[in-house]
């Protein structure tokens, strides 16, 4: 054969391997325009299932595969898992991110027990790799079973509100008509964004992308930022902090459109968003009212995510601390409130607590692990809820002359507010709430070289 004629038969296969398929326009529309690279294109036969390869996004390389579901339905196999087990040996090798795109009917059943395999090999690459480089997983289509459990085990996990996520087929569990879908995967925590459609997931993961390091060795990335247009909601919230979103609060601190909110409806009285402030990306957690165990366990998450990558965190705290629920207590509180604590205390990134309200107790020991604390005017901070302590230190006080809600608010103003816990060494700057961005910037900018050694070993025990 002529060297003329080969090179028009191997464009011939590239065209037809090169097809338009959902799974190629999906990392076309993910990757910035003309930046995509297609990897074992010629894998036709093999491994059509799914789609390989590496683009940029807002400039920052990034690896993708996308589970092919024109091609035997997505089905996955030895030869899919190849692909994808390849692409992540290329993310070890160049520190960039990895994001996969599910949509599949399951493994490749007709190669019977080696699909378990194929399996084993994706997870084993993707838990190997976690912490050293983000991962995003994109959830568009069915992602049941083992491969839920891989889409699971990235750092985020992004939904479209059509697609399903199960372990167990919702067709043979019990519990009702939502298990499987996005709705249900959100309000489990399983899934941080739910977006209306497929387009918008997909530009959902290009804004997370964009505002996380490239691996867990890149020095904190700086971004272009306005301050924030709108910051009345600041003015006078002392007065209505507790009738005050908490998404409105970290807008008027954050730099103007970065606000990105993280595992909606998950978990009662938490909080969490990535956000840039002065430029800085950082992970904003708030609390408020009380916390279950499944806001204890959102936050923590999320504090470790933010540590793997050294995303500075700021924690705005106002709570009473646990729920007094005995289901809360059944269902992990303990638990879950230990593993709060836990992660604060390993984790070494920049940690910057503001105390705009209550911290009470446990609360003010998991979440003001910080570097650097500060607090509001209106803030208390006390062993346990005021009321209890008037209970136990201050019953004498009580006479009908000298109510107990005089009292009480004695007590607050007093012994438990913000400069008599600045005076005791636990806030370290009492600010006004106007301030708080700046107090943030220059708090960002002093941390920003920090360092910390831990004790050698192979790794920490979460509280189980």
């Amino acid at each position: 054969m002529s060297e003329q004629k080969e090179l028009e038969r191997l464009n011939a296969a590239r065209l037809q391997a090169c097809g338009d398929t959902p799974a190629r326009e999906r990392l076309t529309r993910l990757f910035d325009e003309g930046t995509f690279v297609e990897l074992d294109a010629f894998a036709a036969q093999t491994g059509s299932g799914v789609l390989t390869g590496y683009g940029e996004v807002d400039g920052a390389t990034v690896f993708a595969f996308s589970q092919n579901v024109c091609a035997e339905g997505g089905a996955v196999g030895k030869a899919q898992a190849a692909k994808i087990v390849r692409l992540y040996d290329l993310a070890v090798k160049t520190g960039a991110p990895v994001l996969g795109i599910y949509d599949s009917k399951g493994g490749a059943i007709g190669e019977g027990n080696e699909i378990l395999k194929a399996y084993a090999d994706i997870l084993e690459k993707a838990n190997n790799l976690s912490g050293v480089v983000p991962q995003v997983s994109l959830v568009l289509g069915v992602c049941g079973g083992v491969a839920a459990m891989a889409a699971c085990a990235a750092d985020f996990v992004i939904m479209s509100k059509e697609a399903e996520l199960f372990l167990v087929p919702p067709s043979t569990a019990e519990g009702g008509k939502d298990l499987g879908t996005a709705k249900a995967a959100q309000a489990a925590g399983t899934a941080q964004i739910v977006a209306e459609d497929e387009a918008a997931a997909i530009d959902a993961a290009r804004r997370l992308l964009s505002m996380l390091p490239e691996n867990n060795l890149s020095g904190t990335a700086m971004f272009e930022f306005a301050p924030p247009a709108d910051t009345s909601v600041l003015s006078g919230i002392l007065d209505r902090l507790d009738d005050t979103s908490k998404c409105d609060i970290v807008k008027a601190i954050a730099d103007e459109g970065t606000f990105l909110l993280l595992s909606n409806n998950f978990g009662q009285g938490a909080h969490t968003a990535l956000c840039s402030i002065g430029g800085y990306t950082v992970g904003m957690v708030g609390t408020g009212g009380v916390l279950d165990h499944n806001g204890a366990a959102r936050i923590a998450r999320f504090v470790s995510v933010c540590d793997s990558f050294q995303i500075p965190v700021v924690t705005l705290i106002n709570t009473q601390g646990v729920a007094p629920s005995g289901a809360d207590e059944l269902s992990g509180a303990v638990r879950d409130m230990a593993r709060l604590g836990h992660v604060y205390a390993e984790a070494t990134t920049p940690k910057i607590a503001v105390i705009t309200g209550k911290a009470i107790g446990s609360a003010y020991v998991a979440l003001a692990q910080a570097d650097l604390t500060l607090a509001w005017p209106g803030a208390v901070v006390s062993a346990m809820p005021v009321s209890a302590a008037v209970a136990f230190l201050k019953g004498s006080e009580i006479t009908s002359e000298h109510p107990r809600e005089a009292v009480e608010a004695e007590y607050a103003a007093n012994e438990a507010s913000a400069f008599a816990a600045a005076e005791n060494g636990l806030v370290q700057d009492v600010i006004a709430p106007a301030d708080t961005r700046e107090a943030l910037i220059r708090a960002l900018d002093m941390l920003s070289s920090k360092r910390v050694s831990r004790l050698p070993k192979k790794h920490s025990n979460l509280p189980m």
